[in-house]
């Protein structure tokens, strides 16, 4: 089920939000048990028999837990073992339903084989549960979390608003927030702040994303069919999709936080404007943030993070990143997009040290200049790995990037050379050519790219306009640089409050988005 749809919209959602507080006047475990048993409906939608394997892996984790919460403290190896063996289910199972074709397929290119597994549907969420669930296993190896009851482990693995794309969370982040008094009653505060946040999300999505989707697509497209992109033409496809990627996530975290937020529960925030970044460390720490943050505290931390010198330190980024692109996608087009993040972390770090050795201050204030030609560096380098990202196959990305480096030539429609006059006359003098057609799909794909791109630079994001009102946790409070500050510099007409004006505005959205779900569309990240 998407929450974009009517289903979810207009059945699913207010049911459970009704089912749930009528019954939590019985009783806080009645009232977890509903919210589980609408979760598994919510996840069973799609595809019911992937249900058992949910229940399956939560029934094995929760007991693997409980006996690490058991033994913790305790001397000799058996913690550790048990720890080994629960990430080596987790990461079996997924490895399974997620690597095992694309391991064959690499098999059989170097054998010379033909062997074939019999088609393996990628079972829905199956990273991201599973990531949360080993989380809470080292959590609990740790001494940092217990559960006593399956029910409520079963309700932090399910838990609807995050199940399906995140955010990826802690077990004391949010099971303790069901455990306040307040979480039992209804909350007009609550429900005025989750619909507003929910209704942002939707607009995203089914206006923005959608709306600019198909012309990224139609050139992704093409190239994967073998045609040769130009110039304009290749640049128009990825940054369409530069934007898509971003209205449709930063849509989907706004909808999760709503949708909790409805229930009296706050999820950690997972975008924070990363097209605002001006380095790819801080693209990082606003991208997926918490998966970032799973990466930083489960593997990168535990290879070693930055304490075992320069060359340790880009090691394990690299390795970091190259894991991190085969969890989003089980193919080389997402090993290339890991590595090459990795290779911007470690040129960033490098850089940072490079201005260290020759006596330039660390955190010295940049001009603008300076600031401006970070940002566009880092822009252009986030575009090149999404082409990587997005591509059917190496081809396809090999074939937009020839296309985007200027190899295929430059040209633009004739029907806008024309128009430009004596500015057409002298960019035709330069090399750029005319073609026939495509006038209108390359205006249209301009305009598009430039007010999205407008919107994700200049105009406050979700959690700025709704600041006042704390709308979710942020999984860096102490990281001073990338903290979620209250509204800064920002009028206050784009600050929300619950009144009349802001609930038209919210009205207005809301019925926009509605009205743009003529097709069933599904998130991107849901593919992970």
């Amino acid at each position: 089920m998407l929450f974009n749809s009517y289903e979810f919209i207009f059945l699913f959602l207010p049911i459970a939000f009704l089912g749930y507080f009528l019954v939590a006047r019985k009783g806080r475990e009645l009232a977890i048990a509903w919210l589980v048993l609408a979760s598994l409906f919510f996840y069973g939608w799609w595809n019911p028999a992937y249900l058992l394997l949910i229940i399956a892996s939560m029934l094995v984790n929760f007991g693997i837990g409980k006996a690490l919460s058991k033994t913790h403290g305790s001397t000799g190896g058996r913690s550790k073992l048990l720890l080994t063996l629960g990430i080596a289910l987790n990461l079996g199972v997924l490895g399974y339903y997620k690597y095992a074709g694309f391991f064959i397929e690499n098999l059989n290119a170097i054998a010379g084989i033909d062997y074939h597994l019999k088609t393996i549907v990628l079972p829905l969420a199956i990273s991201f549960f599973t990531f949360q669930q080993i989380a809470y296993l080292v959590d609990a190896y740790r001494g940092i979390t217990k559960e006593y009851r399956f029910s409520h482990y079963a309700l932090f693995v399910t838990f609807f608003p995050q199940l399906i794309a995140g955010p990826i969370v802690h077990h004391n982040e949010m099971l303790p927030q069901f455990a306040r008094r307040e979480a039992l009653r209804a909350s007009l505060s609550n429900i005025c702040i989750g619909l507003s946040i929910f209704a942002i999300g939707l607009f995203k999505k089914a206006v923005l994303a959608d709306g600019i989707a198909n012309y990224g697509t139609t050139v992704f497209d093409s190239a994967a069919n073998g045609s040769e992109l130009a110039f304009f033409g290749a640049w128009g496809g990825a940054l369409a999709y530069t934007m898509q990627l971003y209205f449709d996530f930063s849509g989907y975290s706004d909808m999760a936080i709503g949708g909790a937020r409805i229930f009296g529960i706050r999820l950690p925030l997972n975008f924070h404007s990363p097209y605002k970044a001006t380095n790819i460390v801080e693209f990082w720490r606003r991208w997926h943030m918490t998966l970032s943050r799973f990466l930083r505290d489960y593997l990168y931390i535990p290879l070693g993070g930055n304490r075992k010198g320069k060359i340790r330190r880009y090691i394990n980024l690299i390795t970091t990143m190259l894991l991190g692109g085969l969890w989003h996608g089980a193919g080389w087009t997402f090993v290339i997009w890991g590595a090459l993040h990795g290779s911007y972390l470690i040129i960033n770090h490098a850089w940072i040290h490079a201005r260290e050795a020759l006596g330039l201050p660390r955190h010295a204030e940049p001009s603008r200049m300076d600031k401006s030609l970070s940002w566009l560096l880092t822009f252009l380098a986030v575009v090149v790995g999404w082409v990587f990202f997005r591509a059917n196959d190496l081809d396809s990305a090999m074939a937009i990037l020839r296309g985007m480096s200027g190899m295929n030539g430059v040209a633009l429609p004739n029907a806008i050379l024309l128009r430009l006059g004596e500015i057409g006359d002298w960019l035709a003098s330069i090399g750029i050519h005319p073609r026939l057609g495509g006038g209108s799909e390359f205006t249209l794909t301009y305009l598009w790219v430039i007010s999205l791109l407008t919107i994700a630079l200049f105009a406050p994001n979700t959690q700025q306009i709704m600041a006042n009102f704390e709308p979710a946790l942020t999984p860096y409070p102490s990281n001073g640089r990338y903290q979620i500050n209250p509204i800064d510099k920002l009028e206050s007409l784009a600050s929300w409050r619950p009144s009349a004006r802001w609930a038209v505005i919210t009205g207005v959205i809301a019925a926009l988005g509605v009205l743009a779900l003529s097709s069933v569309s599904e998130f991107l990240y849901f593919q992970f």
